[in-house]
């Protein structure tokens, strides 16, 4: 059963938040306080250490606090910054998290690029009136929630979660 939460709620959180920040650029307040919410039921029946649990919380903090910022100063949505930083928990500090980071930079950039390229085509006029496609062709911002959720996706098999329900399954 815990295993199943581990399996199940990030990666489901990752692509409903990639889904509903590309139809609707917003990512609701729910999904990161489902992520929050699981990891502190999940990760104390883990055995996962109260100073480890900390340092995942502390790693959450200090990414809501960078991400705010940038948030107040228009450099991102707000449903991003608090996705990042429930995603900061799952992952905490050490080289998932700065993985996830690298990664979603990565995509985040790629389809940035794609996304004006696309808003400069003619095809954009075209699709523009397309649900899945209206916020690739107006001029706004962009649905990162789609390079947040890949990032997730990607990089969540080496969170310290998923390596602790992966060992403990090979083991039975």
């Amino acid at each position: 059963m815990l295993e199943a939460l581990i399996f199940v709620v990030f990666p489901f959180c990752m692509v409903f938040s990639a889904v509903s920040d590309t139809l609707s650029m917003t990512i609701v307040n729910r999904v990161p306080l489902v992520l929050l919410g699981v990891f502190l039921v999940v990760a104390p029946l883990t055995g996962m250490a109260w100073s480890d649990i900390g340092m995942h919380l502390a790693a959450g903090a200090v990414l809501l606090t960078v991400t705010f910022a940038l948030f107040a100063l228009g450099g991102m949505g707000g449903g991003d910054a608090k996705l990042i930083a429930a995603t900061g928990v799952w992952m905490g500090f050490g080289f998932p998290l700065m993985e996830y980071l690298l990664t979603s930079a990565l995509f985040g950039g790629v389809l940035t690029l794609a996304i004006l390229s696309f808003r400069g085509s003619a095809l954009s006029h075209v699709t523009g009136q397309y649900l899945f496609l209206r916020n690739f062709s107006k001029d706004g911002g962009v649905p990162y929630g789609i390079a947040l959720g890949i990032g997730g996706l990607i990089t969540y098999p080496g969170s310290p979660l998923m390596v602790w329900a992966v060992e403990r399954l090979a083991a039975q």
